[in-house]
């Protein structure tokens, strides 16, 4: 593997059971870096915020290898607040790994190598930070990344609706997901109102609350 400088400001490193996306369900390495931008209303890792100990790029692969595992999502809070995570992506994909970025789309994607799976979140207006989606996001991505809205009343479901259609991501993206808010959202409301439309779209569930505490860290 390559030599990779830089440093990064960590929240985490765990192994468990990749709770969302198309990839849920499958073992993965978790890379949870510190800091976010935005504040959504119904965030549940406000802990990402502050919280973190400074690593090189070359420890947080170490760390990593160490379990073995195929698939990577590198995570936040927010990851591409850290100019890190440029070689960290680079150092992961050298060394053979699937690698994803779940990012807001508030942030600039375009750095990203293209090899890197995107799964982008896009804001919805009950998230309090619409205005901070940056719509030019939307032309990187490409066939293999997916784009995320979470839903937590009808009035971000419509918006989604609107989005998806106006943007014709159904069929640009691999998945469009569609996750009730947690706690504030019936997975059945939102499934009734995407068969009724029949909206080209995935319903997505966090399968790491359901497995574990809500609240649980490290999973």
């Amino acid at each position: 593997m390559a030599e990779h400088g830089g440093h990064l400001v960590v929240n985490e490193i765990f192994y468990s059971v990749q709770g969302e996306s198309t990839h849920a369900g499958r073992p993965c390495a978790f890379v949870r870096l510190t800091a976010c931008n935005l504040r959504c209303v119904w965030c549940d890792t406000q802990y990402a915020f502050y919280e973190g100990r400074r690593m090189t790029v070359a420890e947080v692969v170490e760390q990593v290898e160490g379990y073995g595992c195929p698939l990577v999502e590198i995570t936040g809070g927010e990851p591409l607040l850290q100019q890190g995570v440029y070689p960290l992506c680079q150092a992961l994909l050298e060394d053979g790994k699937q690698v994803m970025v779940e990012t807001s789309g508030a942030a600039d994607v375009s750095r990203l190598d293209p090899r890197v799976i995107k799964v982008m979140d896009l804001k919805c207006p009950g998230s309090g930070e619409a205005h901070r989606n940056l719509w030019r996001n939307l032309h990187y991505l490409t066939a293999h990344d997916e784009v995320k809205f979470v839903i937590s009343d009808r009035a971000d479901y419509e918006w989604a609706r609107a989005v998806i259609a106006r943007h014709g991501l159904a069929a640009r993206v691999n998945a469009v997901l569609l996750s009730p808010a947690f706690g504030r959202l019936e997975a059945a409301a939102l499934a009734s109102w995407m068969l009724e439309d029949r909206l080209a779209a995935r319903l997505q569930l966090q399968l790491h609350k359901y497995i574990w505490a809500p609240d649980a860290r490290g999973v």
